[in-house]
């Protein structure tokens, strides 16, 4: 059946800006073109790469997306401010005919009153006139009332209108803090269509949090009620509870069209599961096993009665099919006779792309890791990538550890760093070898963290299966994620407090560069060093 151009349902994804901003999920320079390259395969029509003002490494890592990744629209997130806008600009125009500007200002009541405190008038002046400066420099102009759910109709009418006459070509309607329903949700874009004429000449987006588990039933009753793109994120990403999950509400649209009248989505659906362990090994962020869809569960049956029906026919219990999402079940299994070609071919084929010199310390790692286990799976192969991706400087690195442990003993960690040539040992003891490990990591490098989350999960199966920890560390100035994966837990616990060790350092450094602090002062912090036994 043909599918009719003005029902198809522009996917804006925004994994790399609001996905992001879900605490303990951010990602490096490598680690965010790794994910817009998998998304450009996913065929997402829109890459939100980031919010080029909040920060040099934003600005660069959307910069580098707009250079570097082809097909989708990029787009750089600014509020209706001058210098954010003028950032957002710079950063998306390698893009060229691509770029796009997505400029956002609240317009809710409560955020007129206690946020911005202007009035509504100024609201409006202040959202045209950001529209006008980001239409001076590109053509493809967003524009987003924040928290619109929660804005008075009438006076949205009156925002949509004017920034639609100043220029923008998307008029984006965001749930910002997911308190829509779905009725009240598709009766506010209803309204909107009914009282603003000029949005049959824009696309309308909508954007949905998910606080109250809404956020995909939200966005679906939407483009029901005539919107026609949807913001989302991979896995359901973002702040909070996060947002709309992309492969969620694709997979909706695709399965129930009957429902919802034709729509459909340019989405190569059998990217989505890939998308997803990457963006989970990436971010460190678990996908919970029961998630729809991607979830280890989404396709597994062990009642008896759905194990007959599946037997006799599939879609007794199945509404879709594995492969419709890229799950064939057909890993590649590599071993630690596969050669160097074999491994580049399938780390190719995963999306990901590597220097030579990842490339081969990745090769080093993968045969240092086929010794240990007699299968090496894809979910394996990503874990290597993703320590050879990071642009964080390794300042320590885990040379030596040694634990002891049992039911009568107190856990003892030995533990031996390098840094700079040099290599550090000490020992401490712990309520567990984990705990032990991060004490003696404590006092060998002086820097006191206190771990405030730690989770681990099985990258795959088998009792030799890589396990891969992620944690957040509070030291003296801020909290900082960390993930560190091996086939011994104790190992990648410490792999990961030491990755987080070194972002902190590398963030304090950047930061210490910065503001210039007095080199006395910053020699004297460098200088400093442990009682930990030091050899050469």
């Amino acid at each position: 059946m043909k599918q009719d151009a003005k029902d198809r349902v522009i996917i804006f994804d925004t994994t790399l800006r609001d996905g992001e901003q879900c605490p303990g999920a951010s990602m490096g320079m490598s680690e965010k073109l790794q994910v817009a390259q998998q998304l450009a395969r996913l065929r997402v029509d829109v890459i939100e790469a980031g919010f080029p003002i909040a920060s040099p490494g934003d600005f660069e890592g959307v910069r580098a997306v707009a250079e570097q990744v082809k097909g989708p629209r990029i787009a750089g997130l600014a509020r209706c401010i001058e210098k954010d806008i003028l950032a957002a600009a710079e950063a998306v125009a390698p893009a060229g005919k691509r770029a796009r500007i997505h400029v956002f200002l609240a317009t809710s009541a409560i955020h007129r009153q206690f946020k911005l405190r202007k009035a509504k008038q100024e609201i409006v002046r202040q959202a045209v006139a950001g529209v006008e400066l980001a239409r001076s420099f590109v053509k493809d102009v967003q524009f987003s009332p924040e928290d619109a759910a929660r804005t008075e109709p009438e006076f949205l009418a009156e925002v949509c209108r004017a920034v639609i006459a100043a220029g923008a070509t998307t008029v984006n309607i965001p749930d910002t803090v997911g308190y829509a329903v779905p009725s009240e949700f598709a009766d506010l874009i209803s309204y909107l269509f009914d009282h603003v004429p000029e949005l049959a000449d824009v696309t309308v987006h909508v954007h949905c949090h998910n606080d109250l588990g809404m956020a995909v039933a939200n966005s679906l009753a939407a483009v029901q009620a005539g919107a026609r793109g949807i913001e989302c994120t991979i896995n359901g990403l973002g702040e909070r509870a996060g947002n709309c999950s992309l492969e969620e509400v694709v997979m909706a649209l695709r399965t129930r069209g009957d429902a919802f009248g034709g729509l459909w989505t340019g989405i190569e659906t059998t990217e989505l599961y890939r998308a997803s362990r990457m963006v989970s090994q990436l971010t460190g962020m678990v996908v919970q096993r029961n998630k729809a869809v991607v979830g280890a569960n989404a396709f597994a049956h062990e009642s008896g009665i759905h194990q007959d029906g599946m037997l006799k026919e599939r879609t007794t219990y199945e509404i879709m099919k594995p492969e419709d999402i890229g799950l064939t079940g057909t890993d590649l299994v590599l071993g630690k006779h596969s050669g160097r070609h074999a491994f580049r071919e399938r780390i190719r084929a995963m999306g990901f792309r590597l220097t030579d010199v990842e490339l081969e310390r990745a090769f080093e790692s993968f045969i240092e890791l086929a010794d240990k286990k007699k299968s090496v799976y894809d979910d394996d192969l990503i874990a290597i990538v993703q320590e050879q991706i990071s642009e964080v400087p390794k300042v320590y690195l885990l040379d030596y550890l040694n634990v002891t442990t049992g039911t009568d003993t107190v856990p003892t960690a030995t533990v031996r760093l390098k840094k700079d040539g040099s290599i550090y040992q000490d020992a401490a003891c712990g309520d567990g070898p984990v705990d032990a490990a991060f004490k003696t990591i404590e006092r060998i490098t002086e820097e006191p963290g206190k771990v405030l989350d730690f989770s681990i999960q099985s990258v795959t199966k088998g009792k030799d299966a890589i396990g891969e920890v992620s944690l957040q560390v509070e030291y003296e100035q801020g909290t900082v994620a960390g993930k560190g994966s091996s086939t011994d837990i104790v190992e990648a616990s410490a792999k990961a407090y030491l990755n987080s060790l070194n972002r902190y350092l590398f963030s304090r450094d950047q930061s210490d560069t910065t503001s210039a602090p007095p080199p006395k002062k910053r020699a004297a912090a460098t200088k400093k060093r442990p009682a930990a036994r030091k050899r050469k």
